[in-house]
């Protein structure tokens, strides 16, 4: 054998190794791809399911919002019908307050008559008095 025999040999080996390794490499590949593959299978399952619910959870967030809103429609009515009572409540109030302060003007006017007529009821009563004694 000569020596082109022999590197022609080592050459033909040399591929041999290197294509077992790169099959070896080849092999690992895929086999990561079809981990990866699985993997991206199993998310999007997941993600289905995860955009299931986040539409379910959106459809129950707008209805609790309308719900929100009719509620809050319905307190506002009851709201103003409290504000309602509050000016009718004060409204009244100054009447009586401005009744009030015709009948104090009204008395202070009348005072001195006032004052005169309880005397000479007293002084009725004394008389009378007097006059059952004797």
């Amino acid at each position: 054998m000569n020596l082109l025999h022999i590197s022609a040999l080592v050459a033909a080996v040399a591929f041999l190794i290197l294509v077992i390794y790169i099959s070896y490499t080849l092999i690992s590949v895929r086999k990561t791809f079809h981990h990866v593959a699985n993997t991206v299978e199993g998310i999007e399952k997941q993600m289905q399911g995860i955009t299931h619910e986040t539409t379910e959870l959106l459809k129950k967030t707008n209805h609790l919002a309308e719900d929100i809103s009719e509620k809050t429609d319905k307190v506002n009515i009851l709201f103003d019908g409290v504000k309602g009572i509050g000016y009718t409540v004060q409204d009244f109030n100054q009447s009586l307050q401005k009744l009030s302060d015709e009948l104090k003007l009204q008395a202070n006017e009348h005072a001195e008559k006032t004052t005169q007529t309880i005397k000479w009821g007293e002084a009725a009563i004394h008389l009378w008095k007097k006059y059952k004694e004797n």
